[in-house]
C-alpha cells in the first residue's frame, strides 16, 4: 500500500509541476533531462507522513531544490527494470539494501549506458526524528556490499577518525564529510567493471560496461540543519558532482 500511495502522489505532483510550467497560450518550458532518485534520506518527501507534508506546505529539502534546478526529478521506490526504464541518470543517496534482483537490474542498467552518482555512508550522521529500528528512519549503515564486490570495491571505515564535520578535497572540490568511509580495490570485479579510487579512497569512479558510477563514501554533503541559509559552497559542491554525469574519463588514481 505504501508503494502505491507514493506512486500515485508522484504522478499527481508531476502533473502539477507540468501545469505550472506552462506559459502563455499553453507554451511549456523546455523539458529537463530526467534524474531518478533512490534514497532513504528525506530529500524528496521530507520526514514524516507524505500526505501531511504536502498539506502543511513545508519548504522542500534544499537538495531537492538543487536537483530540480536542472533535472526532472523522478522518485524511485525500486531499482527493478520497469522503474529504471526511460531514465539515463540516477542518484543513490544512502539507499536501502537492494534485493538480489535489484542488484542485477541496476548493474545491467549501468552496463547498458546508465550514469549514477552514489552516496554510500558507512556511518550516517544525519539527524532523524525516528529512533533506531524505525523503518521510517534513514539507513544508518549503507548495505551495498554485493554491488561493490561485483565492481571490485570494498568500503572500509576508520573508527579512530574525528567525529566533527570536516572539509576534504574530492576531485579538487571542497566537500564536507563526517565519519566517512574509504574505498579499497579488491580486484574481484568482472573485467568489464573497472573501478579506480581517488582522494585516498574517499571517492571511486567505476566504468561498468557502457555506463559510469561515481561513488562517494559519505553522505554528509546532503545534510543541513537549522534555519540558516545553506552555504553556497555546499550547493556548489553538489552541483559540481552532478556535473560529473557523462564524464567517462578517469580521474588520476592515488
Amino acid at each position: 500500500m505504501r508503494f502505491r500511495r507514493r506512486t500515485s502522489l508522484s504522478a499527481a505532483l508531476a502533473l502539477l509541476v507540468a501545469a505550472c510550467s506552462a506559459g502563455p497560450a499553453g507554451e511549456t518550458a523546455p523539458a529537463k533531462p530526467r534524474l531518478g532518485l533512490f534514497s532513504t534520506l528525506p530529500i524528496y518527501w521530507g520526514e514524516g507522513d507524505v500526505a501531511a507534508l504536502i498539506d502543511s506546505g513545508a519548504e522542500p529539502d534544499w537538495v531537492r531544490v538543487e536537483l530540480e534546478s536542472r533535472y526532472d526529478l523522478v522518485p524511485l521506490d525500486t531499482l527493478e527494470p520497469d522503474a529504471l526504464a526511460g531514465i539515463d541518470r540516477v542518484i543513490l543517496a544512502q539507499p536501502r539494501a537492494l534485493a538480489p534482483s535489484e542488484n542485477v537490474s541496476f548493474d545491467q542498467w549501468l552496463a547498458a549506458g546508465g550514469e549514477a552518482l552514489i552516496f554510500a555512508d558507512p556511518m550516517l550522521t544525519r539527524h532523524s526524528e525516528y529512533p533506531i529500528g524505525d523503518r521510517r528512519r534513514p539507513q544508518d549503515v549503507v548495505l551495498l556490499s554485493p554491488l561493490f564486490d561485483h565492481w571490485g570495491l570494498e568500503l572500509t571505515f576508520d573508527e579512530t577518525q574525528p567525529g566533527e564535520e570536516r572539509v576534504l578535497p574530492v576531485a579538487g572540490l571542497p566537500v564536507p564529510v563526517r565519519l566517512h568511509g574509504r574505498f579499497v580495490r579488491n580486484d574481484s570485479g568482472a573485467e568489464e567493471r573497472t573501478c579506480t579510487t581517488h582522494d585516498e579512497g574517499l571517492v571511486a569512479r567505476c566504468a561498468v560496461g557502457q555506463g559510469t558510477a561515481l561513488v562517494l563514501a559519505d553522505a554528509a554533503l546532503l545534510d543541513w540543519d537549522g534555519s540558516a541559509p545553506v552555504p553556497e559552497r555546499r550547493k556548489d559542491a553538489l552541483q559540481a558532482l552532478l556535473g560529473g554525469f557523462g564524464a567517462r574519463e578517469s580521474l588520476p588514481r592515488d
